[in-house]
């Protein structure tokens, strides 16, 4: 019987069995499986050596007869070149399964939180599982150099170019393991540009500029995001994901877990009565646990709501407002840093805790014996902050008296 749709169709099974297989007459190893319930699958049977094998080609439904003939005939050429289908379609199978995200979990368990140091581990973790989480459930064998190099772009725009480099690097260092443990056969990050050059900043807003910014923030998601930023101290992607369930209103604090700080270390961050009526402002999402941003994650649309933010400051200051040069998100909290050193008299220790950088007096032998957090000081030195953009928003000499260091006589 030659299988085409109409013999095919005529095909029953014979009493008490479950399945039959009818082979076409034209092409030797071609044929069709009629299961009890009415299935019909296209095959193909070969031998290598004494072994007899089949391979699936798909349903009677989903291929037409000519189709699935041209695939038997290619299966049957690579037998004869000494290949086994089975064996490719089973390895075919096990490719398709090695997910980019199951690949990088199994990267950071065996073989990075091994070499790594805590803060580059935490790093390297970071951008396997945010900068590269578009790609964690595709197939590593499908991820291809332009799949790769459309991401950079994406996270050289959204993050700039430092972010993209490191994140480029840190792939790259994942394909090459991947290669050596026999999951993968090639790294798609050769051959790639580099987004850019990294370039130090050092770049410190001056009180106008600050002012202008927070202005030029409106009442909606982004325009509080900022407004904490520039009030905490904090980064943007710690901000960007807070949850309702981190800030405790009552304590005056935000309660910011491992899991979500750069640095893997648990942070608590102090709230003045400024962040805390930002924080207020924002209305709470029926069933959703994060404060920004909408649908299942944080917030998103980073570059455009930047964009619009910085066109308002523009629109401003040709209204005689007050010019900003540009600037990045992370400038925020350099300033925030080098106003509290250099102009209201916080002491660099409390300034570090505040910014949550393990570095200078919690570094090495010191960091292990000094786990102060410095609580008391944090707060005096963020409510000492929060009065100072008070007073340049608003055009009001701030009031700046000595730091008090807890436990300190008067």
């Amino acid at each position: 019987m030659r299988l085409t749709r109409p013999n095919i169709a005529r095909l029953a099974l014979p009493d008490g069995r479950a399945e039959v297989i009818v082979f076409d007459d034209a092409l030797k190893g071609f044929g069709v499986r009629v299961r009890a319930g009415g299935k019909r699958t296209w095959l193909v049977q070969y031998r290598i050596g004494a072994k007899q094998r089949r391979v699936t080609l798909g349903t009677v439904e989903a291929i037409d007869p000519d189709e699935a003939r041209r695939r038997a005939r290619d299966a049957l050429a690579k037998v004869q070149l000494g290949g086994d289908p089975q064996t490719e379609k089973a390895e075919g199978k096990a490719r398709a399964s090695v997910m980019l995200g199951a690949v990088a979990d199994l990267y950071l368990d065996r073989y990075a939180s091994k070499r790594l140091r805590e803060r580059s581990l935490v790093e390297v973790r970071r951008y396997l599982k945010t900068h590269w989480a578009p790609l964690r459930e595709v197939a590593l064998h499908k991820i291809g150099r332009a799949a790769v190099a459309a991401r950079l772009a994406e996270i050289a725009r959204d993050n700039g170019a430092t972010a993209a480099n490191r994140a480029r690097a840190t792939l790259s260092a994942l394909f090459a393991w991947a290669m050596r443990e026999g999951m993968a056969d090639a790294n798609p990050v050769i051959g790639t540009n580099r987004p850019g050059e990294e370039v130090k900043r050092d770049r410190v807003l001056t009180d106008v500029e600050l002012a202008a910014i927070w202005r030029g923030c409106r009442e909606d998601d982004h325009g509080r995001i900022v407004r904490l930023l520039m009030l905490t101290g904090q980064r943007r992607e710690e901000v960007g994901g807070m949850e309702w369930g981190e800030i405790d209103v009552e304590g005056a604090r935000w309660n910011l877990p491992a899991g979500r700080t750069k640095n893997g270390l648990a942070h608590e961050v102090p709230l003045s009565g400024a962040a805390l009526a930002v924080i207020a402002g924002a209305p709470r999402r029926a069933k959703r646990a994060l404060v920004f941003g909408e649908a299942d994650g944080p917030f998103s649309g980073w570059s455009r709501a930047k964009a619009a933010l910085d066109e308002r400051i523009a629109e401003a200051a040709k209204k005689g407002g007050a010019k900003v040069a540009p600037w990045r998100m992370h400038d925020l909290r350099r300033s925030m840093a080098t106003v509290m050193a250099d102009r209201l008299g916080v002491l660099p220790h409390v300034v570090e805790a505040v910014l949550n950088h393990i570095s200078g007096h919690k570094g090495g032998v010191a960091g292990v014996y000094n786990l102060a957090v410095y609580r008391a000081e944090k707060r005096d030195a963020l409510e000492r902050w929060a009065e100072h953009v008070g007073a340049i928003v608003e055009g009001r000499a701030g009031k700046i008296v000595p730091l008090r260091v807890a436990g300190a006589g008067r």
